[in-house]
């Protein structure tokens, strides 16, 4: 119980479910699509006493929390796009719930691709192509008032693997009497990608559960993240690359040229390091010798130079 012998205050305090997994499966005719979703979602509002009263009156059971993900898994007409489902599932938490004034609601979207048979996309048999996952935050804010409920959305994506084996140096940088690293003009780069882009929500269309559809068909989220991943690849591919934060800021430019939504991205980019290795014992010329010569590496997890950055509209 709160006293006045406490010696401080409860200054934030929110509460709810992680890592609720859900699959689901939507079948029109024998063309059938599936996602898979690792959800978390918090809620924020009038639960102090929860804290500092032992007051359960003012909880949102977890486990109800849960079951409202199943329940509009099942029910809800976005479920298949999840930054629009993170917006019904945060806007009926505010809405239907009068003491909660925030909703924190993070997808994480796993990788399932179609398998092709013949050339062609199989209508009900997939594949994971890989550990690369979508992500969704998104935080909606009705401390305003119920009937002027605000969000903060950001898509993005992360454990996207990348390599390329030449077009990437570090040179010139910052010398002292603790550099042992040697210049390179051409080197492996690898890095696993991990991204956030803020989304600018349509000014004028007001957010209810009623407008999500207007909204979803406004941004058209699939066109955008998949415009943003090109913005990687294609980046990565062709930059000449002098460092990795070079090419990360110029990255971040190129998506806020092709996606007007986009008021804001980070990233984050660990630089997964590839050592040559010396076969000289052997009697063998790995390349060492010259730049961009090596063939045999040494793949090493650690440690890894860990490079981010923020670029926002002006």
């Amino acid at each position: 119980m709160s006293t006045s012998q406490d010696l401080g205050y409860l200054s934030a305090a929110r509460y709810g479910k992680q890592l609720v997994k859900i699959a689901r499966v939507v079948r029109e005719g024998d063309q059938h699509f599936i996602v898979e979703y690792v959800i978390r979602a918090l809620l924020e509002g009038d639960i102090e006493t929860s804290y500092t009263e032992a007051d359960n009156t003012v909880v949102v059971a977890t486990d109800s929390v849960k079951n409202t993900c199943n329940v509009f898994a099942k029910t809800s007409p976005h479920v298949l796009n999840a930054p629009v489902f993170a917006l019904h599932l945060g806007i009926h938490f505010v809405t239907k719930y009068a003491h909660i004034s925030k909703a924190f609601i993070d997808i994480e979207q796993l990788k399932w691709s179609r398998i092709e048979v013949n050339g062609k996309p199989h209508k009900w048999s997939f594949i994971r192509d890989g550990d690369e996952k979508s992500l969704v935050e998104c935080v909606v804010d009705a401390s305003g008032g119920k009937d002027s409920v605000k969000a903060d959305l950001k898509v993005g994506m992360k454990d996207l693997l990348v390599l390329k084996t030449s077009g990437s140096a570090f040179e010139n940088f910052y010398r002292d009497e603790f550099t042992t690293l040697a210049d390179v003009s051409d080197r492996i780069f690898s890095t696993s990608v991990s991204i956030q882009s803020t989304i600018t929500l349509p000014p004028n269309t007001p957010l209810t559960i009623d407008n999500l559809s207007d909204i979803a068909k406004e941004l058209d989220f699939p066109k955008l993240t998949s415009q943003i991943r090109k913005d990687v690849l294609e980046t990565f591919a062709e930059d000449e690359s002098a460092s990795v934060q070079a090419t990360m800021y110029i990255t971040m430019q190129n998506i806020l040229k092709s996606c007007p939504a986009v008021k804001e991205t980070s990233m984050q980019l660990p630089n997964k390091h590839y050592i040559p290795i010396n076969l000289s014992a052997f009697k063998l010329d790995n390349g060492l010798g010259y730049e961009g010569g090596a063939e045999v590496f040494h793949p090493t997890a650690d440690p890894s130079g860990y490079i981010t950055a923020t670029v926002t509209r002006k």
